[in-house]
Order: structure tokens, then sequence, then C-alpha cells
């Protein structure tokens, strides 16, 4: 897939985009997400200057945003050979795309809604450049690798894993005893899950579906089905927007926390009836179903947050609909299920990027501020780690939220020698 390159400059590397003539386009809106990642931009100053991953390459399957070709410049100054493909067939940005290729010279294979055929294909050019450092977005690549390229696995050294779905994932294979290599778990980072998943997660998936349906959300019932640090967002931001929302969960813990936080908790069956919009965020299978799309009011809207639109048992959606299915609006579908209408948001795959621009960047400033310093560290330590997946270490944990709160101007107090004495000892109380 290689192209000729342009005159006087570098050959563009291999890729498969939808339209290189967009670059210019694309830079302008990296140029605009970088000013929202402060971090970043200060890791990738300190990259260049000690070239960490000097010669490693890096093969990566994430969403191709405008904050992702922050992080790939990042990865390419440490000195990494990055290769890039797209985790979801409608999370791309086309113009991105473009501008990682002419541009930032990023071997890149990612078109907005593609096909699952071209989905693998594009997997497999990753692949083919045979990576040691995998950096996933639900664990496509990994289980790829896993399961159709079994002898490259003792070539990678290490991967890094961005969400919950596919530390799920990387977990099992892991209990299994299938995992070939060590895995970090950037989502488990907690400047990565608190913000991202549930401020970031909260605002863009808000953002999609008032874009998609442009929907009056005050005084509508929203049911948010699963209440990790993503349906926390979600709800809160639904809730502070007029909605009374209700939460599914099947955590006894966290209902009990849903509920002392001022929302209904439902059953799916009880929900289904309910809600005029339904979210789904819970990284499982066919959370509704049949029968749940059977009892949903005339005009019910349903729309997804976890990574793959398994959440919604869209087969059965489409059977009942008997091809009566049709597009009332960009992003919109249409079920008529005789005698009812039900509507989906961008297909039942990732609302926030199926349907807008995804998080903002100044929270995925962080997450992929973890991924570039997880990416450091696992160059630097991955002898000493087994094949298994392992949370972010502290410290870095720790620099990224330095570096933010040093970036926004703000400045913390340190203890008095007496107060850490005091809470180093044991020996003082009442």
């Amino acid at each position: 897939m290689t192209v000729a390159p342009r005159p006087g400059a570098s050959p563009v590397p291999a890729h498969d985009v939808t339209d290189v003539g967009r670059a210019a386009e694309g830079v302008r809106r990296v140029e605009w997400a970088e000013r929202e990642m402060p971090v970043l931009r200060l890791i990738r100053e300190r990259f260049a200057a000690e070239r960490p991953l000097k010669g490693l390459r890096i093969g990566a399957c994430l969403h191709v945003t405008s904050e992702t070709a922050n992080l790939m410049r990042t990865l390419k100054a440490g000195g990494a050979d990055v290769v890039l493909a797209a985790s979801n067939p409608l999370s791309t940005q086309d113009d991105v795309a473009a501008a990682l290729v002419d541009e930032y010279g990023i071997a890149t294979y990612a078109r907005r809604g593609e096909d699952r055929d071209t989905y693998y294909q594009h997997l497999n050019a990753v692949a083919d450049t045979r990576p040691q450092l995998t950096m996933d977005d639900g664990c496509d690549l990994v289980s790829l690798l896993h399961s159709d390229r079994p002898t490259q696995v003792p070539e990678v050294l290490a991967g890094t894993e961005e969400t919950t779905t596919g530390v799920i994932r990387l977990r099992a294979m892991a209990a299994d005893g299938a995992l070939g290599y060590p895995v970090i778990a950037v989502n488990e980072a907690l400047t990565k899950h608190l913000f991202d998943n549930r401020y970031g997660t909260g605002q863009s998936t808000l953002d999609g579906i008032l874009r998609a349906t442009n929907l009056l959300i005050a005084g509508r019932n929203v049911v948010v089905a699963g209440y990790g640090w993503v349906g926390r967002g979600i709800a809160s931001r639904m809730h502070g927007h007029g909605a009374h929302v209700a939460v599914v969960e099947v955590d006894p813990v966290r209902a009990l926390e849903a509920l002392m936080d001022g929302y209904q908790v439902m059953t799916v069956g009880q929900a289904a009836g309910w809600g005029d919009l339904f979210i789904t965020a819970t990284g499982n299978v066919n959370v509704f179903r049949r029968e749940h799309f059977e009892a949903m009011k005339d005009g019910a809207v349903m729309a997804n947050s976890g990574h793959f639109d398994a959440e919604l048992d869209l087969a059965a959606l489409r059977a009942m609909a008997e091809g009566h299915v049709r597009e009332v609006r960009e992003n919109v579908q249409e079920f008529d299920l005789g005698g009812k209408r039900v509507h989906l948001v961008a297909e039942g795959r990732l609302v926030n990027l199926g349907a807008a621009e995804g998080h903002p960047a100044a929270v995925m400033d962080m997450s992929f501020a973890n991924q570039a310093l997880a990416a450091e560290y696992a160059v630097r330590h991955h002898a000493e780690l087994e094949d298994q997946v392992y949370v972010v270490p502290e410290a870095i944990d720790a620099e990224v939220a330095r570096l933010k709160l040093a970036a926004m101007g703000i400045t913390l107090d340190a203890m008095t020698p007496e107060q850490a004495a005091y809470v180093a000892s044991w020996r003082q109380g009442t």
C-alpha cells in the first residue's frame, strides 16, 4: 500500500486511509487537540531528547482520533517505529488518519465505516510489521496475535491496554494461562479511569446522543446499564441535564452506590417498559434482548457506550424488524417492530465516537500520558514481568497527576516534618 513520495518529501509510509488529500484538515484538528494536552506535550519533549523507545516496533490498535495522533507523535519522538490501525469501524476521523500518514509519517490503516473484513485486514497489516510492543483498545490485536499468529507472540516484549473491555478479556486470557506476554492495564490507572471513564465518557456519550438525535434530555426517563466509572459518568451527566435516571446493575455494591447517589435501581425487565432512552456501559453481552425490545415504548432510543456493539442483541432486533429498518437521521436507525418503533444510535457501536468526536482532549491527555509512560516502563522492565496483567505503577500515576496539576497552575501543600513523622508513627494516639 506504499504510495509515491511527494517531490522533495520523505516517502509516505504504507497506509490505507480514505483520502490522504485531507491531511491539512487533519493537522488543524491535531494541533487544536494538542493545546489541551500539555502533559503529553511535556512527555514528548523529554522523549525527543532521551529517545527511550529507540528502535522499538510498536503496533497500535486504537481509536484514530486527534488525541491518538498526539500519542503517536509522542511515541515516534521517543524513537519508536509506530504503525496504527483503528480499534472500531466507526471511530476513525478520516482527516486525522490522512494527517498521520502525510504529515507525521506514521503508517496508518483506518477508514471510517470500514467493514469487518477491512477491519481485520488492517489488524493483520499491523501484525505484519512484527511488533515488539502492542498498544490495544479492546484487546483485538492481542487476540489476533494469540489466535492466528502464535509464532509471533514470543517476539512481543509487552503490551498496554486502554479500556475496560480489553482488560476483562486479557484477565480471562491470563486466568486460562493463554496470555503470552505481560500487559499493563492502562485503564486501571487512577488518572485514567477516575477521569477519562467518568468525565470523558460521561460528556462524550451525552454529546454523541445529542448530535445524533437532538433530544431534550430534561424530563426524560434514562436507563443506564452498568454503574462502573463509565456508568457513573453517564448517569451524572444525564441527571445534570434534568433526566430521571435509573441504573441497571448485577453487582450489589454498585447498585447500592447508585441508589445512594440518588438514582432508581431496577432490573432490566423493570427498566424496559419505563425508559425513554437506554444507554449500555457494561462490557458484557446482550444486556437488552428480544424480551426487552418487546416491552419498550414506541419511540424508545438505544445507544451503547461499551466497547463492542454486542451489549445490545442486534441480531434479535433485526429479526424482529423483518427488514423494516430505515435511517431517520444521520447515525439514527429506526426499527419498525410492527405497531411501534425503536431507534438505535450509531449502529449500536461506541456512541461517543460513532456519533461524535470522542473524549475531550483535556481528559485524554492523562490517559495517553499513561500510555506513553507505560510503554517506556514496559521497555525497561519487561524482563522482570511475568505473562500477566499489571496495573500501572503508582509512580507513573502520581507523575501524570503532578504534571497535570502543574500544567493547570495548581500547587499542593507538603506535609511539615511534624506531620510526616506523625503519619509514620504508631506510638502517638489519643
